[in-house]
């Protein structure tokens, strides 16, 4: 038997958190997020002048007995949060002690755990995604309800990487084919050639709140691998053989770290939000801590 991606004490934690949406919900479906809709619910909104056909249950009699004209109370629907988690699951994250990709799948499961919990909509965008996996990936798309939970945890567990992944464009695409804006979780190393900007800057120009977790392995962080080596790129094949000598850590490092702070920058500079992650991490530290401080949820 699979071992389950989040334990039961895990979940009962997890079950006490929301996702922080800093925008309003825009969503047709009801939830349980406050919009900038006029509805039904107990959240008074406004008033605004009677007119003839408005129901009577909604006039505000004692603002009659002041002013002598009658207003209408308006209350604020309760909408869905949309929720989008673009998981990597390129090659290149089938790396690290523990491997990337387990970690991030992990951390998908949380996210969709509490938007659930909460009541909003979960979709998983897994990519590039293999054609075998093309039901699977159905399936994660527009979940609702904590009764769907164990369903989508098993469907989440079944998703594997491997192949090339293209981040922008996947990005671009997912922020063109939402049917409105709402919260957006980019799980990935980040490490695409092509680079990130553009799919980042897609999402947020779409009314996204976009939260970006770069998850790297303990061995790209500090490498123990040394000598006349024969590197192969997981998802191009690309060959390149080098001589990586102790003496070059030092450089490798500072390099790899000005590449993560140019990714932060970029984010802070558009106001994304960005959490860096090793694949090794306890879970409950950075479910229960790490994002609660970042305001992905609290």
């Amino acid at each position: 038997m699979a071992t389950p991606l989040l334990s039961p004490a895990l979940l009962r934690q997890l079950e006490q958190f929301q996702l922080l949406a800093q925008r309003r919900a825009r969503s047709t479906a009801r939830g349980e997020r406050r919009s900038r809709a006029r509805g039904q619910s107990v959240e008074f909104a406004d008033y605004r002048n009677y007119s003839v056909g408005d129901d009577f249950r909604y006039l505000d009699w004692n603002l009659f007995g002041r002013l002598d004209k009658l207003f209408l109370k308006l209350y604020e629907e309760e909408r869905e949060l949309p929720v989008t988690v673009f998981l990597d699951s390129s090659e290149s994250m089938n790396f690290g002690q523990p491997l990337k990709f387990d970690f991030a799948r992990q951390l998908a499961a949380a996210l969709g755990y509490v938007a659930l919990c909460g009541f909003d909509r979960v979709s998983i965008v897994s990519f590039p995604g293999k054609p075998e996996e093309a039901a699977i990936r159905g399936a994660m798309r527009s979940v609702r309800g904590r009764r769907s939970a164990f369903r989508f945890f098993d469907n989440l567990s079944r998703i594997t990487a491997g192949g090339a992944a293209p981040l922008n464009e996947t990005l671009r695409r997912g922020a063109l084919a939402a049917r409105g804006s709402g919260v957006a979780v980019v799980l990935s190393d980040f490490l695409d050639p092509d680079g990130y900007e553009s799919g980042l800057t897609a999402l947020v120009a779409r009314g996204f709140q976009v939260t970006a977790i770069q998850i790297l392995a303990p061995e790209e962080i500090d490498p123990t691998v040394f000598g006349d080596l024969r590197l192969i790129d997981s998802e191009s094949g690309a060959i390149q053989e080098v001589t990586f000598a102790k003496h070059r850590l030092a450089h490798y490092q500072k390099t790899l770290n000005n590449y993560c702070q140019r990714l932060r920058e970029f984010c802070q500079g558009r106001g994304v939000h960005y959490l860096p992650a090793t694949s090794d991490a306890a879970l409950e530290q950075v479910l229960l801590r790490q994002l609660r401080e970042s305001e992905v949820w609290g």
